[in-house]
């Protein structure tokens, strides 16, 4: 220590030091918690740009006057846009950069809004849907990856973590990983919930129903966009950069059996959120006589909500409680969806959606836990796209039959044998799954 001429004592080398490498983890930590929630924020809006047309699907059908098949095909170009952009592009995050990724691909789905409002046609809104879709597949796998890196990093900056013991920091790092995950899961499907709420309620008591809708997410897309550059990266590009290849899974060969059948629940849940982000309007209109466009807003938003405040609950439970409580809730909330239908009631069909959402969101997030955990840290990215390949192709394929199947039988009998498929999919996977985690 130094003394100086009033008497009073600088600080020693070792103590400046230490107060400058605090203050620069400080610093660093305050990056990295704005760019968590920054990346948190823009997923939420970018999955609720994507299922903004939901209560405006009937609104297009009364414009363009087309069949509920002409819907479904609509649907099917979004998942399409998103399979080839997970095919083509999911991994590219793990060799460009978590920002290099999702900054483009936010204003990817701002072009898909612009679309929306410049070309009214049937034409348009295939296109449209492509390229939100091409958006969402960038996003899933990357904002997914970049919210767990970038809370890790967060917390290895906190003022305690150079001091911290080696177990203090096991548990550090399963936390990170646990509350990630959490922030993703509930980001990934409440901004789906998100999106038909404001959507439905704007096209129900504001002008311009077609538009309105698209200018809102479309600027507040801008501005996150605008924070994600501004947040700090997580992933160095590889020198030198490797050749370039379509999405594959780099899963272990012992880790095979889990991821599939992980990708297969995930695929499964998809397919009964796919119902209310594509035909639950045209049930309510049809079956239940509902034609508010805020009513199939917000029974769209109930059944996400659900899942994500599911998903929330169940933060601390284990892989084997999550992959047996899902189905406990899908099942009964699948039946009274049907119920409602049949009775024809809507509070009933509420219930059932919110419980089934809740059984679903469930089941997804123990299906993503799963395939993440076969995931090697260089390659997260990559599983994590795969598995939503796997997921968004459940996405399309049971709800454009769903649609075809309901020219040919009523809506009430369609949905039963959906369920029933459903059921027996989500149950003989999650077993499945069981079994291999306990190897």
């Amino acid at each position: 220590m130094t003394v100086i001429s009033n008497g009073t004592s600088a600080p020693s080398g070792s103590a400046a030091a230490t107060a400058t490498r605090d203050a620069d983890h400080a610093r660093r930590r305050r990056h990295h918690s704005f760019g968590f929630w920054a990346a948190a924020a823009a997923f939420l809006v970018n999955m609720g740009f994507s299922a903004v047309p939901t209560p405006l699907y009937v609104l297009y059908q009364r414009r363009d006057h087309f069949s509920t098949i002409t819907l479904t095909v609509v649907f099917g170009a979004y998942a399409i846009g998103v399979v080839a952009s997970l095919f083509f592009g999911g991994h590219l995050s793990d060799r460009l950069g978590r920002k290099r990724v999702l900054v483009p691909a936010l204003l990817v789905n701002v072009v898909s809004g612009l679309i929306f409002v410049l070309a009214p046609s049937l034409a348009g809104l295939l296109v449209a849907r492509v390229v939100s879709g091409v958006s969402i597949g960038l996003t899933t796998a990357t904002a997914t990856a970049y919210l767990s890196e970038l809370h890790r990093e967060r917390l290895a900056h906190g003022s305690e973590s150079t001091r911290s013991s080696q177990t203090a920091r096991s548990s550090q790092t399963a936390r990170s990983s646990q509350t990630a995950q959490i922030v993703a899961t509930a980001a990934n499907l409440g901004g789906i919930g998100v999106g038909p709420l404001i959507a439905g309620l704007l096209a129900q008591y504001a002008p311009q129903p077609l538009r309105l809708s698209y200018y809102v997410f479309g600027a507040t897309l801008l501005v996150l966009s605008l924070f994600i550059a501004l947040s700090p990266e997580t992933t160095d590009r590889p020198e030198p950069m490797p050749r370039y290849r379509p999405q594959r899974i780099a899963v272990p060969p012992h880790a095979r059996p889990m991821f599939l059948a992980a990708t297969a629940t995930g695929a499964a849940t998809f397919a009964v959120y796919g119902v209310f982000t594509s035909l639950a309007p045209s049930f309510l209109a049809g079956t239940l006589h509902q034609t508010s466009h805020a009513v199939a807003g917000a029974v769209a938003f109930t059944a996400f909500a659900a899942g994500a405040l599911a998903q929330i609950a169940m933060s601390r439970a284990g892989l084997r409680t999550t992959l047996r409580t899902g189905p406990l809730l899908l099942i009964p909330g699948l039946a009274l969806m049907i119920a409602g239908m049949w009775l024809p009631d809507l509070t009933t069909f509420v219930i059932g959606g919110a419980l089934a959402g809740a059984g679903a969101g469930i089941s997804f997030r123990a299906a993503i836990t799963a395939a993440a955990s076969t995931a090697a840290p260089e390659s997260r990215a990559e599983v994590l796209a795969g598995f939503f390949l796997g997921a968004y192709v459940g996405l399309t394929v049971p709800v454009v039959g769903l649609g075809i199947a309901t020219q040919h039988v009523s809506a009430r009998s369609a949905m039963v044998v959906f369920a029933a498929l459903v059921i027996v999919a989500v149950v003989a996977c999650t077993r499945v799954v069981r079994v291999a985690a306990d190897k």
